[in-house]
């Protein structure tokens, strides 16, 4: 006897609790948030007048040009890295799994407590300066500024942001057939040309969709550049901004439209990126 379907109602039950917390805890909000910033009763109802003149004003775009100036270079680092580590990983490292834990325990961390220990670790005072003032790299007087300004945050999300791109890029390349490696290595070719021409294009798409994550993640910067950074100045980002348009100025419709041009500006950098994958698959 041929098994039947539940009718409709029965299997959608266990979906209900799901759709609830999806409605309540994300569409809602986010509707809300983009009625709150397109709506203005005085100025005739439904307008662009904020996204507009947050565009047109020098400061905002500064901003939004700061945020990329935060997000990409450690977006390419952490690529850059993450790359040829991963092929060399994948050939085979004793304590493998060791150096592995080692390399994504700031994942486990978060963000707020990487960024204190930034604080003590890299700080005027902290472990690294004193290290070099007694191998006499430095002056005892004159530490290495590397917290409260644009590098302090970019060694900070780069501790964050490197575990997440590393895993996936790691993924990606140990997912290529090792036969295929075989045979080119039956060839002639050498672990150079492997790379370039059977690693690095097989690995591309997995490559462009980890940048496009970390890039996302980088983006939306928000404790790091507050705790280890100038918040009101080289390191003021676009989440820092929108939190003050809302939460210190009180204008809540000003900061869901900035909030909203900030993702709007990371949907775009996915479909770029998206598009650079289909090319490359």
């Amino acid at each position: 006897m041929s098994a039947r379907l539940a009718p409709p109602r029965t299997w959608a039950l266990p979906l209900l609790p799901a759709l609830a917390f999806v409605l309540l805890l994300f569409v809602y909000p986010l509707t809300s948030g983009l009625f709150d910033s397109l709506f203005d009763a005085g100025h005739g109802g439904w307008t662009w007048w904020r996204y507009r003149e947050m565009l047109r004003n020098d400061d905002m775009r500064a901003t939004i040009a700061r945020t990329f100036k935060v997000a990409a270079p450690v977006t390419l680092a952490a690529v850059g890295i993450a790359v040829p580590l991963s092929y060399w990983m994948r050939q085979g490292l004793r304590f493998e799994r060791l150096v592995t834990s080692l390399l994504i325990l700031p994942m486990a961390l978060g963000n707020v407590l990487v960024a204190l220990g930034m604080l003590s670790y890299f700080g005027r005072q902290g472990w690294f300066n004193q290290l070099l003032a007694a191998l006499h790299l430095v002056a005892p007087g004159a530490p290495l500024a590397l917290t409260y300004n644009y590098l302090g945050v970019e060694i900070g999300l780069f501790l964050q942001t490197f575990p997440f791109i590393f895993l996936l890029v790691l993924g990606f390349m140990s997912g290529i057939n090792e036969s295929v490696l075989q045979s080119a290595r039956m060839l002639g070719a050498n672990s150079w040309q492997i790379f370039w021409r059977i690693v690095l294009p097989l690995s591309l798409p997995g490559i462009l969709t980890a940048a496009s994550l970390g890039f996302i993640a980088t983006f939306s910067v928000y404790p790091t550049a507050v705790l280890v950074g100038q918040p009101m100045g080289e390191t003021k980002t676009m989440a820092i901004a929108a939190y003050t348009a809302a939460f210190e100025g009180f204008d809540f419709a000003q900061g869901n439209a900035i909030a909203f041009t900030m993702g709007a500006i990371q949907l775009a950098v996915v479909v770029i990126f998206a598009l650079g994958k289909r090319r490359t698959a």
